[in-house]
């Protein structure tokens, strides 16, 4: 590992405290570590390190996060009793809440800003206000902060604190700590504290932007460190990762194989510190623990680029600025494309009316928009305005269930010439016979099998005029509704004016469908030469058929016959004298029930057509200004705005207005942005 001498012999003693530059493109020095108490932790380079950070901070105070734009940050995690705390107040030289349990139950983002001024400046802001504190009583304010956010007890909550610190010699860091990990919930705790915790972690820890600072006892085998698990979780290699290895003095054997070994995936290194101890004041803890590292046998062993408070806030000021430079172009690019997307949307959305004749303008635009629509998919065939919905591609769908109109009709039992051959065909005629010359047809017998088939057929066609007016209406309510979103308090009249159009249209097709049935009921007619050529054919098997019948002495008991297969004859010999008759009868009745079943369908693909036409290019328009125009109608209803319309616009308007601020906060810094960037 960078920065880690693999063996002790190899291990430089220090010879300074001051860590050189590691790379042309970092952007600090690690200032020299001085026993007097003034001097600051890491050098701040304030002109340009802090204008970064000032960015995003300024970005987060808006919450930007809001509106899915992630932003570049420092997130500290820890078991409980890791140190946590200790590191947040070494770097920060205040005092940090204490106490057994959970100390941090609130997400605290730390802003510190090296300044100097004679006396530090600390402000906590929560709740959309802010709050004055001093160095002696901060840890009092976080308190009563954190019990009015999270409410008294021992319960966490989502909702942040910020802590701004403006103090002389602290480096320039924004950091998010984040509540310590534990699994057992101690009395007042909630049953899923470890839930509640994980999620919050989780959830910061997650995006790419975030850099994860793991804080790690010495005193633990890191391996089974519940905060290592969760970041191995969002950040496999590592890469994003920095450790900070507490309590070093506690458990000094050992550690040097630890973070040289680095067996949990480290990728931004560790650095090891000493707890401040007790009453020290921040400046003796500090020199305490230089001295530490410095003679300890076993700690003097471990690299000086991987030790102390100094070095952490310095790794710590190097990470952010350069993360903060990688980032902000991306973060320009999304506050740019949202800002963009959001402006369309408003655009999209209908004006605010004031005046009746707007209000007409505008109806008159839906139904435009509602006829040119039904027009594409229902006429023309077009669906590039439901290119994924299926339901939508109406010429398709009306032509399969077209299709399966004239199967269903050609697949009925009445439609089966071979059931019982014949033997309809002689009841009829042995009871339609009478006084007269023999061997004519008598009609009413041909028109009895004819009424007869009809009717047993005659439900079909009703039943398909109904289910297409059932599925144009599923269609015509659903484009409605569509155009028409954004006026709710009109949705009603739309919906019942196009049941309405489509209950006329179906009775109307219903009725003549019926009428069709009974016109094939009436009589028999055709001028389709398909007929007497088909009969023909058919009655071309007469002589042979007859043969077989009567004369075959072999007496089969089937003959096959082409157009019907084979049939049973045995019955048949009992009625020589109408079997020729009946023979005649039921080829013309086969030859013209197949002119009759293509009549019933291309009639009612003409009729659908014709209907269909007529809804889009006239009936729909009449019927729709019929209802809104007519009594209870109320185009006036347009004036008012839906709650939901209005609700989104403002959401729209406040999206707008946050991005538009954030968009002239990140335009002042872009043009520095390459004097930052780091390898």
């Amino acid at each position: 590992m960078a920065g880690v001498k693999s063996t002790a012999a190899s291990v430089k003693k220090k010879s300074s405290t001051v860590v050189q530059r590691e790379d042309e493109n970092s952007l600090a020095l690690v200032q020299a570590v001085q026993p007097d108490q003034d001097a600051p932790i890491t050098s701040s380079y304030n002109d340009r390190i802090r204008p970064l950070l000032d960015t995003v901070d300024k970005l987060r105070h808006l919450m930007i996060t809001r509106e899915g734009i992630q932003l570049p940050t420092i997130v500290v995690v820890g078991d409980q009793s890791s140190g946590k705390s200790s590191v947040l107040e070494s770097l920060a030289g205040i005092h940090l809440p204490r106490g057994q349990g959970i100390c941090t139950r609130v997400p605290l983002i730390m802003r510190l800003q090296h300044h100097p001024l004679p006396q530090p400046e600390l402000f906590l802001e929560f709740n959309e206000k802010v709050v004055r504190t001093d160095e002696e009583h901060v840890s009092e304010a976080i308190n009563l902060a954190t019990d009015e956010i999270a409410g008294l007890g021992k319960g966490i909550s989502n909702n942040p604190l910020t802590l701004e610190v403006r103090k002389n010699g602290v480096p320039d860091l924004t950091m998010v700590d984040l509540p310590g990990i534990t699994r057992v919930p101690v009395h007042g705790q909630p049953e899923n504290i470890y839930d509640q915790i994980k999620e919050i972690i989780m959830e910061y820890i997650a995006p790419e932007e975030s850099i994860i600072l793991n804080v790690l006892s010495a005193t633990v085998d890191f391996t089974t460190c519940e905060s290592i698990r969760m970041s191995q979780m969002v950040d496999k290699t590592g890469e994003r990762t920095l450790a900070v290895v507490t309590k070093s003095d506690k458990a000094p054997e050992g550690l040097l194989e630890k973070v040289t070994s680095d067996d949990v995936n480290i990728g931004l290194g560790y650095v090891c510190v000493r707890n401040r101890i007790g009453e020290e004041s921040y400046a003796e803890a500090r020199l305490e623990e230089a001295r530490l590292f410095e003679t300890h046998p076993q700690l003097s062993k471990i690299d000086n680029s991987i030790v102390g408070i100094p070095v952490l806030a310095q790794k710590l000021v190097q990470i952010q600025a350069a993360s903060i430079a990688r980032n902000l172009p991306a973060i320009v690019k999304s506050i740019n494309d949202k800002l963009a997307m959001n402006v369309a949307e408003l655009k999209r959305m209908p004006p605010k009316m004031s005046s009746v004749s707007e209000a007409m303008t505008a109806f008159m635009q839906i139904i435009g928009l509602a006829k040119e629509s039904l027009r594409k998919i229902l006429v023309r065939g077009e669906f590039d305005e439901y290119p994924d919905q299926k339901n939508m591609h109406c010429t398709a769908r009306l032509v399969e269930m077209l299709n399966q109109y004239s199967d269903e009709l050609h697949k009925h039992a009445e439609t089966k010439p071979e059931k019982n051959f014949l033997m309809e065909e002689i009841m009829v005629l042995e009871e339609a016979k009478g006084i007269g010359l023999p061997n004519f047809l008598p009609r009413t017998a041909f028109l009895t099998i004819l009424q007869k088939k009809v009717k047993g057929i005659s439900s079909i066609p009703i039943s398909f005029a109904e289910k297409v007016w059932n599925y144009v209406e599923e269609v015509v309510i659903s484009v409605i509704m569509q155009h028409s979103e954004n006026y709710y308090q009109l949705q009603l009249s739309f919906r019942r004016a196009g049941h309405n159009l489509i209950a006329k249209m179906k009775e109307r097709s219903v009725n003549w469908v019926m009428e069709i049935v009974e016109m094939e009921k009436l009589t028999d007619y055709t001028c389709n030469p398909e007929y007497l050529s088909d009969w023909n054919t058919l009655m071309s098997q007469q002589d042979a058929f007859m043969k077989d019948v009567l004369t075959n002495e072999e007496r089969p008991a089937k003959i096959k016959l082409n157009s019907f297969g084979e049939i049973e004859v045995g019955k048949l010999r009992d009625y020589p004298h109408v079997l020729q008759q009946a023979f005649d009868m039921k080829m013309r009745m086969t030859a013209y029930w197949k002119i009759v079943l293509k009549r019933l369908v291309d009639c009612m693909a003409l009729h659908l057509l014709l209907s269909v036409g007529n809804l889009v290019n006239r009936e729909f328009e009449i019927e729709i200004v019929n209802e809104l125009m007519g009594p209870g109608g109320g185009i006036e209803r347009m004036l008012e705005e839906s709650p939901a319309v209005a609700a989104k616009r403002l959401k729209i308007n406040k999206s707008i207005q946050l991005l538009k601020k954030s968009k002239e906060v990140v335009a002042k810094i872009m043009d520095k942005v390459g004097t930052y960037a780091a390898d």
